[in-house]
């Protein structure tokens, strides 16, 4: 990684991405796909989406790295971003690894996520993450990214009545 530029909060995140991706000149009808675990990076994966929704990609999630199991993203007005059920080939430009893959408790290694990114040559690899996780879990070392978003949730504030 050559550049490192610091920005904030959830903005601090989406508009790199889009920058990011319009940088590397995607047009309408290019896929993107995502991996990341099902529930915990599917909200941070639609925010993505939203992001880059004026682009016109097609947007695909995969739990896990189990691409028989890849759905469509689609933009629900008044809603957001929202993964669908719809049958889809994959053919990506991007693929965004989502760094909940390299939490301790998800049954995913680098390295079978590094075999799904070789079977797409030629598509960028953007990572997001928070808190280093990439960096902590050792995934730098074995895949190689194009840009990494990683983003810190420190401190978590929760204040209770009563």
């Amino acid at each position: 990684m050559a550049t490192k530029e610091v920005f904030h909060g959830v903005p601090g995140i989406l508009r790199p991405f889009k920058e990011f991706i319009e940088s590397k000149g995607l047009k309408k009808g290019d896929q993107v796909l995502y991996y990341g675990v099902p529930g915990t990076c599917t909200p941070f994966v639609e925010l993505l989406g939203f992001a880059v929704r004026s682009l016109e990609l097609e947007q695909v999630f995969v739990p896990y790295v189990d691409e028989k199991k890849a759905n469509i993203m689609q933009n629900v007005p008044d809603i957001g971003m929202q993964v669908r059920v719809a049958p889809v080939n994959l053919n990506p430009r991007a693929i965004v690894v989502m760094g909940g893959l390299s939490m301790p408790n998800v049954p995913i290694k680098a390295e079978q996520v590094k075999a799904v990114i070789d079977k797409h040559t030629g598509a960028m690899v953007i990572g997001v993450c928070f808190m280093h996780m990439f960096e902590k879990a050792g995934w730098m070392n074995t895949i190689t990214f194009d840009c990494v978003i990683d983003a810190t949730i420190d401190p978590v504030e929760v204040t209770k009545k009563g």
